[in-house]
């Protein structure tokens, strides 16, 4: 269909639209305008993601001189094939409304991983090891060799690319992996560096957050893109903490004993290297440390930190140029983080405090170390060394060097003897912790035109302009317009013995505590026809009630109603419990998934219709309180933003609650029940931190309920589900059921 948004001609792909996605669209016209940034927030399944692309392409159509690309940023792989498949019904309704597709190029661009069509690299399973087999074959030097000696392997697919893939450009068209993959296929080409370089003149760009977030990353891909661009990040609502580990590093006697082993390798491998390989390289640093750079993608294998730019104008040091020195360098740097790490009792320190005492200690000075990364990165490549995944623990050491002596403001670096897991097992890491958010994403916002911060849980909207220090034209919430109330959320306060139900430390070991939530569990399960998802503030928590569950027999009555299946930290392991969860619940069966909230099913996973038809929050999903990181943050947070440690806190838990319950509801046409299974959701300074389209339907009489109610409503709703109703009816003439009516 054809419409107007604020007297800009728009094709929407789509034979009707909702009213909260042309409110949407309208206020990200108006900060397209306005050369700004936003803040907008719209429910899960409301059609968000195809707004946001119908909105921007039209903006590319009429006003191509403002507005030059599109850069769309998702957290998955899943997610990042939602955007294309959209993105190709956009240019089919192009081609049906207009007569003719728009003349643009968008591309998907992801890992070697997702991306790699040679037969033998793309059967590893790990993404290091598919870059280190890929490196291993499109080196420069590995290239060069093959020329000499044609039994040294190369990629036939990135020899071919290099040979006449460069020469070409994309024909208009949308391109996801799967369509890079078959494109590769078809003429020869390497699918990962084909869309490597399509990015620079395509006109829409698909990718993971590190792209543009991860400095060891962003410098290598979206350097080049233009100012006039719209930057969008979907899924915004957890931004700050990805921004945060993105700038983060952890370093503990493992990782120095991997450095310790590499140092050793390349002092071997430079008393028997070429020496004209290395004086090469020494003259090369000498003129310049930017010229040194080789401007060669295949060689870009270990990432590295970025440093500012009026850094790299400078020459190497001189005591870290020859390759001997330089290891002998880092060697030494390695000596004394292991003395640092011979601690019985947790250490604090700014960054300028280390690097005053390592001066004093070692005499190591500040400007040697902001260059290590670089160093390093021109030492492996001069060796001509293949089997770089090896040399993860020097490479995170000299990152480590080239960031604490780059960055004195806003991190944080703290010893700790034992690990928060195991307290009473000696275990010494070393955090060199982000406390500022901004410094990733500052970049994006200085240098893109309109950066574009949306999601369905990012309420309260004015926390994040204040957690990202940006000003932004436009900060909108849209509700969800519904036929019938598909969103029944409703708080349990207390068990049927009237006790109170809360996760809080103090009552969380509480018997009648566990046994109530078992109970709610058991009596959901026995009227939900289909999937339940229950999320558990953590690993630990969930361990104890489960097994106090399975004590009481509580768990035995729960299967014989539904199958059980529980998230753990192994990947292999989610992926199976996942995939036998949703066939539960095809075959009739039902299911039950215990699972984390902030883990893999709580961010990535769609529960959509009968795969979610209810969500329990057993308890407040707030972070480790106790660790001296986050300790440190919300110190850094009070003293430079002004943001008080319980309204992050609390603000934190709450987008972490709100993102487990939207889980139940995927669509328009979908429903749910989601269930705050603990007394203190009930109260304001909690019920006011969710998102506007939750507290609109979470009315007073839902907001303390006993066990035996909430069975009620929830039996009361599923009824009234059951009946047939047409979609296409207003809202008005949606029928209330008389129990809901406060």
């Amino acid at each position: 269909m054809r419409l107007t948004i604020d007297g800009l001609p728009v094709v929407f792909p789509y034979d009707y639209i909702y009213p909260e996605q042309y409110a949407y669209m309208l206020e990200l016209k108006r900060t397209l305008d306005a050369k700004g940034h936003c803040v907008l927030e719209m429910p899960s399944g409301t059609g968000k993601t195809v707004s946001l692309l119908a909105l921007i392409i039209a903006y590319l159509q009429v006003n191509s001189s403002e507005i030059q690309k599109l850069i769309y940023c998702s957290r998955t792989v899943q997610e990042i094939n939602k955007v294309m498949e959209e993105l190709k019904r956009l240019r089919r309704s192009y081609q049906e409304e207009v007569g003719v597709a728009p003349e643009m190029v968008g591309v998907a661009l992801s890992s070697r991983k997702n991306l790699c069509i040679h037969p033998e690299v793309s059967k590893q399973e790990e993404g290091r090891l598919v870059d280190s087999s890929c490196h291993k074959l499109t080196a420069s030097f590995v290239r060069q060799r093959h020329q000499k000696n044609n039994s040294i392997p190369v990629c036939l697919f990135y020899e071919e690319f290099d040979a006449r893939g460069r020469a070409e450009q994309l024909p208009s068209g949308i391109y996801d992996m799967s369509d890079l993959k078959e494109l590769g296929r078809q003429k020869g080409w390497c699918p990962y560096f084909l869309a490597r370089y399509a990015v620079e003149q395509a006109n829409v760009v698909v990718f993971n957050y590190s792209y543009l977030l991860d400095p060891k990353i962003a410098g290598l891909v979206s350097k080049k893109f233009s100012k006039k661009a719209v930057v969008v990040f979907d899924e915004a609502h957890n931004i700050d903490n990805v921004c945060i580990e993105a700038m983060s590093v952890n370093i503990s006697r493992r990782t120095l004993d991997r450095c310790q082993a590499n140092i050793d390798v390349l002092s071997k491998k430079i008393r028997d290297v070429n020496e004209e390989q290395l004086r090469e390289e020494y003259q090369r640093l000498v003129e310049h440390l930017q010229e040194a750079r080789q401007n060669r993608d295949t060689d870009v294998q270990m990432a590295n930190a970025v440093l500012p730019d009026e850094v790299l104008q400078e020459a190497m040091p001189g005591n870290i140029r020859r390759a001997e020195h330089f290891i002998g360098f880092i060697k030494r740097f390695t000596e004394y983080l292991k003395t640092r790490l011979r601690v019985q009792h947790v250490v604090a320190e700014t960054p300028t405090y280390f690097l005053q005492h390592i001066q004093q200690s070692v005499c190591i000075e500040r400007k040697p170390l902001r260059f290590c990364s670089e160093r390093l990165h021109s030492l492996l490549w001069s060796m001509e060394l293949l089997d770089t995944a090896n040399f993860s623990g020097i490479n995170l050491v000299a990152n480590f060097a080239t960031l604490i002596s780059t960055y004195t403001k806003g991190f944080s670096l703290i010893i700790e003897p034992f690990d928060d897991r195991a307290p009473t097992i000696y275990n010494p890491v070393l955090h060199f912790s982000c406390m500022d958010a901004t410094i990733a994403i500052k970049p994006v916002f200085s240098r893109f035109q309109s950066v574009v911060l949306t999601s369905g849980t990012l309420s309260p909207l004015d926390m994040y302009p204040r957690l990202l220090d940006f000003q932004p034209v436009t900060v909108g919430h849209f509700s969800i317009t519904l036929a019938k109330p598909c969103v029944c959320p409703l708080v349990v306060s207390r068990g049927n013995d009237q006790v109170a139900i809360t996760s809080r430390f103090e009552s969380r070991a509480d018997a009648a505590v566990v046994r109530n939530y078992g109970n709610l569990l058991v009596d959901m399960s026995a009227i939900i026809p289909d999937g339940i998802a229950c999320f558990f503030p953590s690993y630990e928590y969930m361990d104890s009630v489960v097994l106090v569950w399975v004590e009481q027999g509580i768990m035995s009555k729960v299967q014989r109603n539904k199958l059980v299946f529980i998230e753990t930290r192994d990947s292999g392991e989610i992926s199976v419990a996942l995939k036998n969860y949703f066939l539960a619940c095809d075959n009739g069966r039902g299911a039950v998934l215990l699972a984390i909230a902030r883990g893999k099913v709580s961010e990535g996973i769609d529960f959509v219709d009968h795969y979610g038809r209810a969500v329990i929050m057993f308890g407040i999903p707030y972070v480790y309180t106790q660790s001296r990181i986050l300790k440190a943050r919300l110190e850094y947070l009070r003293d430079q933003f002004q943001i008080r440690e319980n309204d992050f806190l609390t603000f934190d838990a709450m987008r972490h609650a709100a993102q487990c319950v939207g889980r139940a509801l995927r669509g328009k046409t979908d429903y749910g029940i989601m269930v705050f299974a603990d007394k203190r959701f009930g109260r304001h300074d909690k019920r006011s931190k969710l998102p506007k389209w939750i507290q609109e339907h979470l009315k007073e009489s839902l907001c303390s309920l006993s066990t035996e109610e909430a069975i009620q409503v929830g039996r009361i709703t599923l009824q009234y589900h059951t009946m047939a109703y047409p979609r296409h009816q207003s809202c008005s003439q949606a029928p209330k059921p008389k129990e809901f009516v406060c």
